[in-house]
């Protein structure tokens, strides 16, 4: 194996008990052959779902917008004044 694919390798060790912080390789099998998949990818599966709970999901932003930042977006979005929208999904008349 080359040495650039060796280093992104790490050592893992599963647990002598299912807890936690942890699983045993018995019950990394079961999990991979419910998935129908090999033991690697259930850990890649595992730690795909962790990350996508855990890490945000888009970069972190500059705070609140500055006034002239608020300003231009209502111009750009065309909120000028109050508008009403008249709904046909009910005929109010034939109450």
């Amino acid at each position: 194996m080359p040495a650039a694919a060796l280093a992104n390798q790490i050592a893992f060790r599963y647990r002598s008990s299912d807890s936690a912080a942890g699983v045993t390789r018995a019950t990394a099998k079961r999990l991979a052959e419910y998935l129908g998949v090999d033991e690697t990818q259930a850990i890649h599966q595992a730690l795909r779902e962790l990350a996508t709970r855990v890490l945000p999901q888009y970069e972190a932003d500059d705070g609140p917008l500055t006034a002239a930042q608020a300003r231009q977006i209502k111009k750009l979005a065309g909120q000028g004044g109050k508008k009403s929208v008249r709904s046909s999904l009910f005929d109010l008349e034939a109450s």
